[in-house]
């Protein structure tokens, strides 16, 4: 296995779906007030659905929680959240582009293009989480980024509420760590 612990790392993706929130509703609680990495969250969500998720983060959150606009710049110690019916790319790592092309994976936003789009821009210095959800979005995007020699976590499948994504991924991505819910907010912290 590589040794990733001297890769500096600059931007944490992490897709969900189905039983996900749960999830990234705990790791939000327990994350340092002061990260060195800005953390993407890529959930699916319906297609017009409510800011709330943008609320319901910023109060549990020491970190400022930002829903991505078009061109939105992309900065260490924050928390941006993909919006509904949208798919994130990168332009560069400096700044998130929105675009509203078909879905992936029944998906949009889908996790696989942000992904991919990210691996391109970040090469090593990218860690691509994928959690609890019922599609395989995200395991094509996962083996995009180990391509690319970023780090690729997977949510142990015992504790997803839904396993199929990250069983999905776990057969069919190299992966550099099976991650535990309770510990997701301990690893970034590390970075």
């Amino acid at each position: 296995m590589l040794n990733t612990e001297n890769i500096k790392t600059e931007l944490v993706i992490i897709g969900g779906s189905a039983g996900s929130l749960k999830v990234i509703l705990e790791m939000i609680k327990k994350l340092n007030d002061k990260i060195s990495v800005p953390v993407l969250l890529v959930l699916h969500r319906k297609a017009h659905s409510t800011n709330i998720l943008q609320a319901l983060l910023q109060q549990l959150s020491p970190l400022d929680v930002v829903e991505i606009d078009d061109k939105t710049e992309i900065e260490n110690n924050k928390i941006y959240i993909t919006p509904a019916d949208y798919h994130v790319l990168f332009e560069d790592k400096k700044i998130m582009s929105l675009d509203s092309s078909e879905k992936m994976n029944y998906s949009r936003p889908s996790i696989d293009v942000t992904f991919k789009s990210a691996a391109e821009i970040y090469g090593e210095n990218l860690v691509g989480v994928l959690l609890s959800g019922a599609n395989a979005d995200g395991v094509e995007g996962l083996s995009y980024i180990k391509k690319n020699r970023g780090r690729v976590w997977i949510q142990d499948p015992e504790t997803a509420e839904v396993d199929y994504m990250p069983r999905h991924a776990l057969e069919a991505v190299k992966y550099d760590k099976i991650v535990k819910p309770e510990n997701l907010s301990e690893y970034i912290n590390q970075l």
